[in-house]
């Protein structure tokens, strides 16, 4: 399943980070250029382009409705 999402400050970015730890399923998010970070991974998050929309991938439904407030 994907979904977009759009973070706007680091402390966005962190709390996604926190939220992405607390599931057991694989978390992916990639940016427009086509890079790919593990969503538990800070310097993975850190080394993406926020600019534009990311896009979440992951097979926890349950996971993907917490991410309501950065939706677009």
């Amino acid at each position: 399943m994907i979904r977009e999402i759009k973070l706007h400050t680091a402390e966005d970015l962190k709390e996604f980070m926190c939220l992405a730890m607390s599931t057991p399923e694989d978390i992916g998010v990639h940016d427009p250029e086509g890079k790919i970070a593990d969503a538990k991974s800070i310097l993975g998050l850190m080394s993406l382009d926020y600019n534009s929309p990311v896009k979440v991938v992951t097979e926890d439904a349950s996971f993907l409705k917490k991410l309501d407030k950065w939706g677009i």
